[in-house]
């Protein structure tokens, strides 16, 4: 049977399936869906005006943004709405309210929107005032961009040269999945599609420790940290030692695994399993939509590394290097591109489930944003004085670490669903962390 091509914009990248799939997931237990949302904290409210006026202008260089995420068959694309809706809002604070209450629960309010998939704007802003600072979210359905197109339209925004605003457009190709698959012959493939699979069986030889509590998941919360100059300038002198320049990633993984551990050494499970994002668009390219070029490898660490620091980040380190040696992020392409053809329901299946326990393979979620690259440090005329990140997350794992340095200082983001886990056992677990970023563990002392 035919598909229905009225109004469609531009079909779904096929590694764009990978973030579907998981939102997907995510509105099957009664949640929100793969919103993310990367917020900027300002001194002060910028010209709302020119602001306005920046949005207006990439709707119209961009105007799948306004679009409706739609099934049309077996295949999902971005289709024409019938009518423009607004994505520019604005939230200004009562008087006598507390000021860093009301945005949190702005944040959390707008980070747990429940629409359709069909419905919901792929990209929206929020503005929330009050009378001291304000708070500037842009908010996104993952399958549109990924953290790093986020980023470029925050770079969009805040660059004031026309000129160099233009340069940012869509991708001049076809999705780098397929183009890049072509260079590969079939035997070649056959070869990609089998190496990863023996990846993730091996992954799965060694039950997953979820520490979420076996409870519905009922709303997403944030809680976030903001660590001092000092303390971050120690942390990245840590990591490079043991980590080395460019395995920041892993750093805070293993600080967190070795967290986690010591909240509860009882958890049922024998190791520890976190997916992080491998991307593969080409270095610089100002393409802030429908560039979404990710997947996920994995770090894991069986339990009884993780009281040895040396040992786990060893470990950690050494299974990076043969990752990519072992050209595992070129090895999921052909899976990728397979699975975008799976229903969603089996497609997040195959992504979230062990093949061997079938349980939950992912012991928490993690991304690190590093240093945002703006054009500026400011939006419109009000500077720029930190970072906070926000992403649904499926149930479990139920918690998700997002970490980004701005200013020379380390913002932690936990992004957790309650009631699985609740806001005494998340500031106790960041208490935890702080001391294993700073290298400063006390006695192991389990959450109660």
């Amino acid at each position: 049977m035919s598909v229905d091509k009225t109004g469609i914009l531009q079909a779904l990248n096929p590694s764009d399936y990978f973030t579907l799939a998981m939102d997907e997931e995510i509105r099957n237990e009664n949640m929100a869906g793969s919103l993310c949302g990367f917020a900027l904290e300002l001194d002060s409210c910028p010209n709302i005006a020119l602001l306005e006026a920046r949005i207006n202008e990439l709707k119209q260089r961009f105007p799948i943004i306004l679009a409706s995420l739609q099934q049309r068959g077996n295949r999902f694309y971005w289709c024409q709405r019938e009518k423009e809706e607004p994505i520019f809002f604005q939230t200004t604070c009562p008087e006598n309210t507390d000021v860093e209450f009301f945005i949190k629960n702005q944040l959390e309010t707008l980070i747990n929107q429940q629409q359709s998939r069909e419905d919901i704007a792929p990209l929206s802003f929020h503005l929330i005032t009050t009378e001291t600072n304000c708070v500037f979210l842009l908010r996104w359905l993952h399958p549109l961009c990924d953290a790093v197109g986020a980023n470029l339209i925050l770079q969009y925004l805040c660059t004031d040269e026309v000129e160099k605003r233009l340069a940012f457009d869509t991708p001049a190709s076809e999705p780098l999945l397929p183009l890049r698959l072509r260079k590969f012959n079939l035997w070649k493939k056959i070869k990609l599609f089998m190496k990863a699979k023996r990846y993730i069986q091996g992954l799965d030889e060694q039950k997953s420790i979820i520490h979420a509590a076996d409870k519905a998941p009922e709303k997403l919360r944030l809680a976030s940290y903001r660590l001092s100059v000092a303390q971050t300038a120690k942390i990245n002198k840590i990591a490079r030692k043991q980590v080395g320049l460019t395995g920041a990633s892993l750093y805070y993984i293993g600080c967190f695994m070795r967290a986690l551990e010591r909240m509860n050494p009882e958890q049922e499970g024998e190791a520890y399993c976190v997916p992080y994002a491998f991307n593969l668009r080409k270095q610089k390219a100002l393409t802030p939509l429908l560039g979404n070029h990710v997947g996920a490898l994995f770090a894991q660490a069986p339990r009884n590394l993780l009281a040895n620091r040396e040992q786990l980040f060893a470990h950690l380190k050494q299974q990076n290097m043969n990752v990519i040696r072992q050209q595992l992020d070129y090895a999921f392409l052909p899976v990728m591109w397979a699975a975008s053809y799976l229903p969603l329901k089996k497609h997040g299946e195959n992504l979230r489930l062990s093949y061997k326990h079938k349980t939950e393979r992912s012991s928490f979620w993690f991304s690190h944003v590093s240093l945002p690259e703006l054009a500026k440090q400011s939006i419109c005329d009000a500077e720029i004085t930190g970072f906070l990140h926000l992403c649904q997350v499926s149930s479990p794992p139920a918690i998700a670490l997002l970490s980004c340095e701005y200013q020379q200082q380390l913002t932690l983001s936990y992004n957790y669903v309650e009631p699985l886990f609740s806001r005494e056992w998340v500031e106790r677990l960041h208490e935890l962390m702080v001391q294993e970023l700073l290298d400063e563990v006390v006695e192991p002392v389990a959450f109660s």
